[in-house]
Formats: C-alpha cells, structure tokens, sequence
C-alpha cells in the first residue's frame, strides 16, 4: 500500500463532511485527503451499511472517522470499512459534546489512555488499513506537555503512526461543542514540541488555520495541516491551497465546478437523493466575490426542491453565467 499523503487534509465535521461535500470538495482539489464525519459503532453495526459507509472512488483517498471505545465493536467496524474500500480509519478523541460523552468516545477518551491504547491496539491488529487518532491536547485542567506526550507514547506503541492534534484542549462540561471551537486557547507551541519528541511519527496539527501562510508556517514544524470551518465556509480557499502549497494550476473554475455538479446532482436524484442534501454544501462556493449574496440567496430560496424539481437546479448555472458581477472583491 503506497504512503498516504496527508499533508493537508480536510476535518472530520458532523452533518458536514457526508460524501456529497467530499465529492463537491474533490472537483476542487486533487491532493487533499478528505475524512467522513464521525460515525459511531453502532450505527455502523446495526444500521443501514450501503447507505451510511457507500462512496464514490472520484472521493479518494478518503478516510473514515469512527466514535467509540467497545474494542469488539471497533474491531467489527474495521473490516467492514476496509471492505467498503476506505483508505484510512480514524479514531474519534476530540470530540467534546456531551452526547458522545454519554456513549463514552470523543474527548473523555483522553482522561482513559490504558483503554485507548487497547482500542487502538486491537484495531491495527484486525485491518490491513492504517489506524490513526485524532485528539486534543488536553482536558478541563489539564493542559500539560509531559500528560499529552505520555497519552501520545502510548497511542504510538499500539503501531498507530499518525495522530492528529487539535490545538487546543477539550472543556468537558459547561460548553458547547462550538464553544469548544473558540473558547479554548489555541497552543501551536505544544503540538510543536509534541513532533519534536516523537520525530518518528506523523503529526498533524490542527486548529484555526485559514491561509496558506499559516499552512507554510505549521509545515515547517510538523508533517501536516488538516483544515476545517475554513474550507467548508469558503470551499474555493482549496484553490489557493492547491496552487501554493502542491504547486497545481490545473484547477477548475467556479462555473465548470457548478456544471460538474448539475450533472452529479442529476445522477444523485435518480438514487433518491434530494437536492438540498448536496447544494447545501456549496453555499460558500462565491465567498469573497461580487454576486456571492446573489448566489447564497438563490440556493436558500430553491434547493428544498423536491426530486421532481431537478430542473430547477439547472438555473443555478444561468445564475452563474448570466451574472458578470460574479468576480472576486479587490
């Protein structure tokens, strides 16, 4: 299996990285590693497989990010994600909202590093896939170098090779997973130290990041960037990403992309798939240019379009061509 490259990648967000939005991200970008939203165990084991784990190839390399802490059900998952295809299986240990917390994953998962380390364990020894987390660097309090490197030691010793670190640490109770998002101080400096004391793993940081030069600065200390509210608010910002950081000009413009997703979103309404269910992702397609509101405005007004009315979405594209206003803000 050839090495995945992760050097910048999109974040795992619920109800917003479903395989709609990574195909719509993928027209954009040919080098990003694109990942799933959380998807728990359960609803894996005992839901509709087909349509919760089902994409498209034009998406990879993507990877799947699961949420739990039953080793038995971890191990399930695995093989039924490796067979789906995926290139990737990522452990949830960062999120913080107190329904996750409930089913004890996410972010609580921090403060049990023996049961981690067992989960993850078990998980690299039942796929031929690579296993890698995604955490915090702490916890309420607890935002200590010597804590965060014990947790990474251990998560390396599983034969996990990569782990993501968000910035920041999680607030267990009294916030909301949105406030954990901001409130919590951003401290680059610790996932910095964090590569410098395990120079033989891959360590992504993540957190903030909105332009390519804060990309440059962070590759300079670490092995990769992985990007989230950045993209999806302004998805065309993997645009610049694409030119400066993987030296690609071959990129297509807004309008081809919107063309390509009139055709996608045909095929998908056949399937059953709603047009809202796809055109909400691509909202931010026009920020930052003249006729963006326009644009925005257009899609609120008609994409709870009922399948029968796919031949309202071919109007987007006329929206687009016929307005010359749409051009970026100097």
């Amino acid at each position: 299996m050839s090495k995945l490259n992760r050097k910048i990648s999109m974040a795992p967000m619920m109800d917003c990285t479903d395989r709609h939005d990574r195909y719509f991200l993928r027209l954009i970008s040919k080098n990003i590693f694109l990942y799933s939203e959380m998807i728990a165990t359960g609803a894996i084991i005992n839901g509709d497989k087909k349509k919760i784990l089902e994409f498209s190839e034009f998406e990879k390399p993507v990877a799947l990010q699961l949420g739990g802490s039953n080793k038995k059900e971890l191990v399930e998952c695995c093989k039924i994600i490796e067979d789906f295809g995926y290139d990737e299986i990522n452990l949830n240990l960062g999120c913080p909202s107190k329904k996750v917390q409930k089913n004890k994953f996410g972010a609580c998962l921090i403060k049990e590093p023996d049961l981690v380390a067992d989960c993850l364990s078990a998980m690299v020894q039942s796929t031929k896939l690579p296993v890698t987390a995604k955490t915090r660097i702490g916890y309420d309090d607890v935002e200590d170098f010597d804590y965060l490197n014990l947790f990474v030691e251990k998560i390396k010793n599983t034969g996990v090779k990569t782990i993501i670190l968000h910035a920041r640490k999680a607030i267990l109770k009294g916030l909301s997973p949105k406030e954990n998002l901001r409130i919590p101080k951003l401290n680059y400096k610790m996932v910095y130290e964090i590569k410098k004391s395990n120079p033989d793993i891959e360590i992504i940081i993540n957190g903030a990041v909105t332009d390519t030069n804060q990309i440059k600065s962070h590759l300079e200390k670490v092995d990769g960037v992985m990007i989230g509210r950045a993209i999806y608010q302004s998805p065309y910002f993997l645009a610049d990403i694409e030119r400066e950081i993987f030296q690609n000009n071959d990129i297509l413009s807004r309008e081809i992309i919107v063309e390509k997703l009139i055709e996608y979103v045909g095929n998908e309404v056949k399937k059953g798939t709603r047009v809202n269910q796809i055109m909400r992702h691509t909202v931010g397609l026009y920020h930052g240019q003249r006729g963006a509101g326009k644009w925005k405005r257009y899609l609120s007004d008609n994409m709870m379009a009922r399948d029968s009315d796919f031949q309202k979405v071919k109007h987007i594209l006329n929206v687009v061509q016929n307005n010359e206003k749409i051009e970026a803000v100097t």
